[in-house]
């Protein structure tokens, strides 16, 4: 595992970024991107370009954007513009299982601009939640009632946190962790 303990500065290609952005081992980097993903990295909720990769980095770093740098800075001059970035990982990082998380946040960000229970209505999230809850349920020998149904299981669990109607796009942090909670409490699991 490569682990920097310096301020690292450099400019990374569009493919490896994403890859950076969510193995965090450094202290601290200042890193030049393609202007649009790094404008991804720093949105905030509401904001348009506001997206899982967004959630994800600021989860696990602080992110700041430090500056613009035009493209007529560079000879041959490229097609995009490009900003420097700052990330910094949290340390120590939050105690979250990032597999559900994760799990989550892909659910929700699919069409962010969807309700959070139209989202959830999807036959393929249904059965793969209906086949986790089955499977937590067995291990901690709960009975399934005869007439379960996981779409109201699912609609009783938003309606009860209160993020029914509410989008990913308008959500930060603190509300997916606590819809998380919610899930999980409830013994539906997203890995």
């Amino acid at each position: 595992m490569l682990v920097w303990q310096i301020c690292h500065i450099r400019s990374l290609p569009l493919l490896s970024s994403s890859c950076c952005c969510t193995d965090l081992f450094f202290r601290c980097a200042v890193l030049m991107f393609q202007r649009e993903f790094a404008l991804r990295l720093v949105a905030k909720p509401g904001d348009k370009l506001y997206c899982r990769l967004s959630i994800n980095t600021q989860l696990l770093a602080r992110v700041d954007h430090l500056m613009k740098v035009g493209k007529n800075n560079f000879r041959p001059p490229p097609k995009v513009e490009s900003s420097v970035v700052r990330i910094e990982p949290k340390n120590p990082p939050p105690p979250i299982n990032f597999q559900e998380w994760d799990g989550l946040v892909r659910i929700t960000f699919v069409r962010k601009n969807k309700t959070l229970s139209a989202a959830f209505k999807s036959s393929a999230v249904q059965q793969l939640l209906e086949k986790n809850y089955r499977i937590h349920c067995s291990v901690h020998n709960i009975i399934i009632p005869e007439d379960f149904s996981i779409a109201d299981k699912i609609q009783q669990i938003l309606t009860s946190t209160g993020y029914s109607d509410k989008r990913a796009r308008s959500m930060d942090i603190d509300d997916f962790i606590r819809l998380l909670h919610g899930f999980n409490a409830e013994g539906i699991h997203f890995s």
